[in-house]
């Protein structure tokens, strides 16, 4: 509605869950099975095989004592719960040792290797009938979540958005609560920068072609390298009221939105003139020719005199313009782009809780930093996956018993349970008794060390 020629929007109720869903959600976690964090992941490795991209550099077969799949499991563990190779090999009571894990995490693994694995896990989790219950993938959701790093590394930085020192994770969540792609970058940096890159990184089977984000998702030439793409941007804007609504020409007038618009006008010649350079520009980026990070980079709010910046920004002001008037047009479409960013902060205090030494990385390698967040996602991925396969078997048993299972009240129910996961393991308790007697008493007198001469 608009009042006094301003455009307001009313914050609207979320609708309740319906009882039957409540219920449905309690029946089917009073049967889920607990398992070990480190179960999930040979679970998932058995199923899926992510542990076969993993090896040395030259590509041959892996020269490590025991089995790879239990080896790379637990590299995955160590550096995804961020405990480190050494943390892990104390607590495994020399099963492994921490040189064998430092091995396989920083010389069979690279961030693109682990991407691969996660991506067969994303794949065999959308071959799921419960994944499909929760969304299409063809919605995905970017958002960034702060980790701490020391501060004498490349992408340490101090943002008063976070309160904190450290880098940005941001993550590519798809509707259906699985993330298609991670990255580790500078705080300070405009996320909407990478959303392109992540977008076309993703080696998944899940194509996504639209993208919810935040305010720091969108810019102008984003909004218009998108649309190129074939990628529609849908972001929550922050005090978008105060945006500019542009008219095709100035001759436009339309009877009741009309005080949304200004004298601000589209310049369809400058479109007109470098459509040429913005078609070759994105076939290069779809083509891996030109970095998409790289162009957006120099096509900043600093680059008022670039030619091809400004047809960009023509160009997303055009796009943009449809999309706010799509936001307050389309209550549906607001609802929506809430409800998938809501997963994927979801997925960030999911991945978060999995990370069980701290969500600060010790280290100031941005190779490494990155192999944490990949590998905090494939771990995370894993969960979902193992948790949604113990869903669909609970839910088979629950309908074969003759319980009414709605599947709308089942695209209610969040993958990311917490209460059936073990993240320290199993336990051992040992009960034999001491080999030695303990010394309960001190002996601190002086000892001579040397005799005394003659």
């Amino acid at each position: 509605m608009l009042e006094e020629g301003r455009p307001v929007l009313k914050r609207r109720k979320g609708a309740d869950r319906r009882p039957s869903a409540l219920a449905l959600e309690q029946a089917i976690h009073q049967r889920l099975p607990e398992r070990s964090l480190l179960d999930t992941l040979t679970r998932a490795a058995y199923l899926t095989s992510w542990h076969r991209h993993l090896g040395p550099a030259s590509g041959s077969d892996p020269k490590i004592r025991g089995d790879a799949l239990g080896r790379y499991a637990l590299t995955a563990y160590a550096y995804g719960a961020n405990l480190g190779a050494a943390e892990v090999a104390r607590h495994m009571r020399g099963q492994v040792s921490s040189h064998e894990l430092y091995t396989a995490g920083n010389k069979h693994s690279t961030a693109d290797k682990v991407h691969k694995c996660s991506a067969d896990v994303i794949n065999a989790f959308t071959g799921l009938d419960v994944a499909g219950v929760w969304g299409d993938g063809q919605i995905v959701a970017v958002d960034g979540s702060q980790v701490d790093t020391w501060e004498n590394n490349l992408l340490a930085e101090s943002h008063i958005r976070y309160g904190g020192y450290g880098g940005l994770a941001m993550r590519f969540v798809s509707d259906s609560y699985i993330a298609l792609f991670s990255h580790f970058v500078p705080c300070g940096a405009w996320e909407a920068v990478y959303i392109i890159d992540g977008l076309l990184r993703n080696d998944s089977e899940v194509q996504p072609d639209t993208i919810h984000a935040d305010t720091q998702g969108q810019s102008l030439p984003v909004f218009g390298l998108a649309a190129l793409l074939g990628f529609e941007l849908l972001p929550r804007i922050r005090n978008w009221h105060d945006l500019n609504f542009y008219r095709p020409d100035a001759a436009t007038r339309y009877q009741h939105i009309d005080s949304l618009f200004g004298d601000n006008t589209i310049d369809w010649q400058l479109i007109e003139k470098h459509w040429t350079d913005l078609l070759r520009t994105s076939i290069s980026i779809r083509e891996g020719r030109v970095s998409s990070v790289t162009l957006l980079r120099r096509l900043g709010s600093h680059s008022h005199k670039n030619r091809l910046y400004r047809a960009f920004r023509e160009l997303g002001r055009v796009i943009r313009t449809v999309t706010l008037l799509r936001f307050l047009s389309e209550p549906g479409l607001r609802e929506q782009i809430t409800a998938i960013t809501n997963k994927a902060e979801a997925f960030h205090g999911y991945a978060e809780w999995l990370m069980i030494g701290g969500k600060l990385i010790g280290h100031n390698d941005p190779d490494h930093q990155e192999r944490v967040v990949k590998f905090n996602e494939l771990l995370a991925n894993c969960a979902i996956y193992s948790t949604a396969l113990d869903i669909t078997d609970v839910a088979n048993q629950l309908a074969a018993e003759g319980y009414p299972v709605d599947r709308d009240d089942l695209a209610t129910i969040t993958p990311y349970i917490q209460r059936t996961i073990r993240r320290m393991g199993d336990l051992v308790l040992d009960l034999a008794p001491p080999d030695q007697t303990p010394t309960t008493r001190l002996d601190l007198e002086p000892r001579v060390l040397f005799a005394p001469r003659a």
